[in-house]
């Protein structure tokens, strides 16, 4: 079952594929709102775009009135053994991106890569993008299993200009009863992410830099059945404020996702945690106990 207003046109917004070749030119223009006016050339062109969607990909728009407020791009993916959708691309224009569209335009994927009979959607995000992980982990359950370090090489960006491009893949399992319960239920609360900070083992510890950002000092390989490993709460302030710690953060978060995977921990919720006047962002990762080992099974005579 999706989640609220995934269908439909919930609060003034509509869902569907798009079909206009003057919808798909609507995207270069989310596109440039996102990035900013300096930004590269849309890596969407239309005929790109036209061929994805009646070639088994989708372009998905979510549309205030005839207005694309936001869209989604996805394509198919096959892994050896497993058929899939890539999800390239979501983006929401700034003005709405505090109408939880996001959440929204990843629902309304699910339902359509459902209705392929396909139970899986995978993708690539900036692990220390707050953000991102909030709505990946947090709001629609899915789990990031591989670390990729500078996965697309230099970009010129805003966003990623001067900053290695390490990604995190993430896999939504679209089926299974731990997204049904993220995209219907409630979820956990705010004092379950404080006592699940404060009981559990800190592998990357950080502090307060000049400017009261925080800035990573030290690595740790984490203990016990629970850890949690900081980003910034607002990677952009990062930029602004403390712009030598950009590297500093993405090496020490590097090292510290190495550390964890190697040890076989997994990363399984996601959480900002309000502590002392202060808003932090966590991954929280769990080690999944040793399976004890088979009987084994005696030979006759």
């Amino acid at each position: 079952m999706s989640g609220p207003g995934a269908r439909g046109s919930g609060e003034g917004f509509r869902f569907r594929r798009l079909e206009k070749p003057e919808e798909f030119r609507q995207l270069e223009e989310v596109e440039r709102a996102v990035a900013g006016p300096d930004a590269a050339t849309p890596t969407l062109p239309v005929p790109l775009l036209r061929g994805l969607q009646d070639n088994g990909g989708m372009v998905l728009g979510a549309f205030a009135d005839i207005y694309l407020a936001g869209f989604a791009v996805s394509v198919i993916g096959w892994d050896g053994s497993t058929l899939y959708h890539y999800s390239y691309l979501t983006a929401v224009r700034p003005e709405y991106q505090n109408h939880h569209l996001g959440f929204r335009l990843k629902t309304f994927q699910r339902d359509e890569v459902l209705k392929l009979g396909l139970s899986e959607i995978r993708w690539a995000f900036d692990p220390l993008q707050s953000r991102s992980a909030w709505l990946t982990v947090r709001r629609l359950g899915a789990r990031p299993d591989r670390y990729y370090p500078h996965y697309f090489g230099q970009l010129p960006d805003a966003a990623n200009q001067g900053l290695e491009t390490d990604r995190v893949r993430a896999v939504w399992s679209l089926a299974s009863p731990g997204v049904e319960s993220r995209l219907t239920g409630p979820g956990p609360g705010a004092e379950d992410g404080r006592r699940r900070w404060a009981s559990s083992f800190a592998i990357l510890e950080t502090e307060a830099g000049d400017s009261g950002i925080r800035v990573p000092t030290a690595v740790a390989e984490p203990s016990g059945p629970s850890a949690h490993l900081e980003i910034p709460f607002d990677l952009a302030l990062v930029r602004a404020h403390e712009p030598k710690a950009l590297r500093r953060w993405r090496h020490a978060s590097r090292d510290a996702f190495r550390a964890a995977t190697d040890l076989g921990y997994v990363v399984d919720d996601f959480a900002v945690v309000s502590a002392e006047h202060e808003r932090r962002s966590f991954y929280f990762l769990s080690k999944p106990p040793t399976p004890p080992p088979s009987d084994a099974v005696s030979s006759a005579p």
